[in-house]
């Protein structure tokens, strides 16, 4: 089985989940956040090299001020001492891109700690999209370039102010709770990603749903723009 070297997952479908068992939408994040450990647990056992959560976007914001403030908390509850040490023991390497100066101190303080921790580590990284958003992204790399007042910009000097400057590109997007859309995530480093849509909510994404995924995966034909060789020669 070829293994993608970078999954992005957008955990979708929490409050619905949550919603749809009678219960309040906080619970279905709890249960959420739950689940990372697991299924980044089982990417990391099969050879992933880097996994990109998406957990709070810039629009997130929109919402409710008791959910969002118990989003906010959520570093503190997921990166404690414990689960941090239990990533490090796997040699995971914790990251984080996005917005860094909205939320609370405590928040950055909870993810900047989990990121110490886990620095000397040498195995998949798994970057918490926190905060994030694509359009902001690109905004605050193209404010970085004016600083600088950078005269000629191409490629690959863009993509070195992204967030995501020392990450490859996505390979396998991966969304649950049955929506088809992208949602503002990582639109340029998604550009050749295989894209796998599930109607599981990510509450019930388990390691059996992620190597499924995999397997779709296996099945696509990536030409990057290209064409095959027998199509080439018109066969």
């Amino acid at each position: 089985m070829k293994i993608p070297q970078h999954i992005a997952i957008i955990l979708d479908g929490n409050g619905r989940w949550a919603t749809k068992q009678g219960l309040e939408r906080t619970v279905g994040h709890e249960e959420g956040a739950k689940r990372i450990k697991d299924v980044a647990l089982k990417a990391n056992a099969l050879g992933v090299k880097y996994l990109t959560i998406y957990c709070f976007s810039t629009e997130n914001w929109k919402r409710n001020a008791q959910e969002v403030t118990y989003l906010m908390a959520m570093p503190e509850r997921l990166l404690n001492n414990k689960q941090v040490n239990n990533f490090k023991n796997e040699n995971i390497v914790l990251n984080h891109i996005g917005r860094r100066t909205k939320m609370p101190p405590k928040t950055l303080a909870a993810i900047n700690h989990a990121i110490l921790q886990t620095k000397d580590n040498n195995g998949m990284v798994l970057t918490f999209a926190f905060d994030y958003g694509a359009i902001e992204e690109l905004l605050t790399a193209i404010n970085q370039m004016l600083v600088k007042k950078l005269t000629s910009i191409d490629e690959k000097t863009l993509f070195q102010h992204l967030y995501t400057a020392d990450l490859p590109d996505v390979d396998l997007m991966i969304r649950c709770g049955g929506e088809q859309r992208l949602s503002n995530f990582l639109l340029l480093q998604n550009r050749y990603a295989e894209l796998y849509f599930t109607k599981a909510f990510w509450p019930e994404f388990d390691e059996n749903a992620l190597t499924a995924a995999i397997l779709d995966y296996n099945n696509r034909n990536r030409r990057f723009g290209g064409i095959e060789n027998d199509e080439q020669s018109g066969r």
